[in-house]
């Protein structure tokens, strides 16, 4: 009777055969975890840190001159955090999670926030910096030549591109002979060596800058009469493109009182920490204001201001309309056609799968345009095709059916072929049972192909959804959001939370930053509730019939 014991590390005794010790070597394990790195791959090590050390050097800069000490200390952690997971051998997994939760905290949750703070604020038109560069503003753009004010010799200037580069004043003054750069951050003195001033006493070249020819500066009018150069005595502005002066503020600012004072009409305007303006007795505002915190004070304005509460409920409801509208509409539609050619008796279904896609291999955009064409009420095909002069763009609701019609044709493809796809998984011996047992054709699709469709592609109609609840190109490509009410400019009939947000951030009547991101917020509860309760319930419907 012998005994024998075998398992990892163990010795197995063989009769005239010396013990043998099963399992790798320690050497080799060690091997195995611990691999040569290849050239290449170390190249690439280096090639790949050599870069993240240069963005975060980069990086350091501005945050050390701009003292956001909080910044600079997350980026040197990590940076140096990277550096040593990567220049060790151990974490491997995290060497792969890292690089990709890096780019989901950049690219998505430092967005969301950066919104999220930025509903809590007045940030848009006139309240876009401190306090300082309000006053600043308030004191530059009420310069006024008077007698005696000093006149320089202008040229304009930039240090990039002739048609969008930062302009730039090069000024000479006729009496002093010296020359000067002026921007909106203020004046700075050129050496004698820097500039060459012609006869007539312009600049013609300048160390560093692009003097504009005037075809050039021409161009760009409006930007030059808009540009204020700060001055000790005031502010220096242009006087057509040749000349420039340097004029006094009739406006100035006193801390006494915390106050603007109009030196011309007396009238006070005195800060408002609240609202991050300067306000007057009687209630008048000035243009230029500062960025403050304001609380709830844009929620509550979407909620209970008429002026914005009208529209957001009102648009809401047809956004809601419209993205259940896109989604079912296409769904029975894809469906229908799915079922049609998913029938043992239809032949050629190859042919018509691929005329059926067509729509949905068409760029979205070109076809958006296309169909807006089509929908003209003069020169329209639909119309025309019809006999009928319909204004489908002139009407509320005529623009709606239009929109969903559009969407209908460039929906349906994709809600073919997912339906396509999920019937070709559903087992013919299920509905050829239900036959067996008597039952119609709509009777065995309502028990048996439905929910298990259902079941399949409920996923991809919660996220359909999603998608259509912020659809910008279908309405800003076809209606552009009208139409719009006269006393209404801001919110037209098929606008979405979306395009109205696009309005209310980018609007010719003055962005409301703050504003469209309490919107943006609100579009965000109001679409991860649906999903959430959406996949709620498909969840249940999964568990009733796997």
């Amino acid at each position: 009777m012998s005994t024998s014991l075998s398992g990892p590390g163990s010795a197995t005794q063989t009769p005239g055969r010396e013990p043998v010790r099963s399992g790798l070597p320690r050497k080799s394990r060690t091997a195995r975890n611990h691999a040569p790195i290849t050239a290449t791959g170390l190249v690439v090590k280096v090639v790949l840190l050599g870069l993240v050390a240069g963005i975060a050097i980069w990086a350091a800069f501005p945050l050390i001159e701009a003292e956001h000490w909080i910044g600079l200390g997350v980026l040197v952690v990590t940076t140096a955090a990277l550096f040593y997971l990567y220049l060790g051998r151990r974490h491997i997994p995290a060497k792969y999670l890292v690089p990709g939760t890096l780019f989901l905290i950049a690219f998505q949750v430092l967005p969301v926030l950066y919104t999220a703070s930025t509903a809590f604020t007045n940030f848009g038109d006139g309240h876009r910096g401190s306090k300082d560069d309000a006053i600043v503003a308030i004191q530059t753009s009420s310069v006024k030549q008077v007698p005696g004010s000093a006149e320089y010799g202008l040229s304009i200037a930039t240090k990039g591109d002739p048609a969008t580069g930062p302009l730039v004043f090069l000024l000479s003054d006729p009496k002093t002979k010296e020359v000067y750069a002026g921007d909106a951050g203020g004046l700075r003195k050129l050496d004698a060596g820097e500039a060459t001033v012609s006869l007539t006493g312009k600049i013609t070249e300048a160390k560093g800058y692009t003097v504009l020819n005037f075809g050039q500066a021409s161009g760009r009018s409006k930007e030059i009469t808009d540009l204020v150069v700060p001055t000790a005595g005031g502010a220096i502005r242009s006087n057509g493109l040749s000349r420039a002066y340097e004029g006094k503020a009739s406006r100035a600012y006193d801390a006494g009182c915390d106050c603007i004072k109009d030196n011309e009409s007396g009238k006070t305007w005195t800060a408002d920490e609240k609202s991050g303006s300067f306000v007057a007795a009687d209630g008048d505002r000035l243009t230029q204001g500062w960025k403050v915190n304001v609380g709830l004070e844009n929620f509550s304005r979407v909620l209970t201001d008429p002026n914005i509460s009208g529209p957001f409920f009102g648009t809401l409801a047809w956004n809601f309309a419209f993205a259940l509208g896109s989604t079912g509409f296409t769904f029975l539609l894809g469906m229908a056609i799915a079922l049609a050619l998913h029938s043992p008796r239809m032949r050629g279904t190859n042919f018509y799968r691929v005329l059926l896609i067509l729509p949905y291999a068409m760029p979205s955009f070109a076809m958006l345009l296309v169909w807006r064409d089509m929908f003209n009420t003069d020169f329209g095909l639909i119309n025309n095709l019809f006999g009928v002069g319909v204004d489908w763009f002139g009407g509320a609701w005529s623009s709606r059916i239009a929109v969903l019609l559009v969407q209908l044709w460039l929906g349906y493809p994709y809600m073919f072929l997912v339906a396509t796809g999920a019937l070709q998984a559903i087992p013919r011996e299920l509905t050829e049972a239900t036959s067996v047992d008597g039952a119609t054709p709509f009777q065995s699709f309502k028990a048996v192909t439905l929910p298990l469709l259902l079941v399949a592609i409920s996923p991809l109609l919660i996220a359909s959804f999603a998608y259509n609840f912020n659809n910008v190109n279908a309405i800003l490509f076809t209606t552009e959001g009208g139409p719009f009410a006269p006393d209404n400019p801001r919110n037209g009939a098929t606008d979405l939370l979306i395009t109205y947000t696009y309005r209310l951030a980018f609007g010719a009547q003055g962005a409301e930053f703050g504003l469209a991101a309490t919107v943006s917020i609100f579009i965000f509860a109001i679409v991860a509730t649906v999903s959430a309760i959406s996949f709620s319930r498909t969840r249940k419907q999964e568990e009733v019939y796997s």
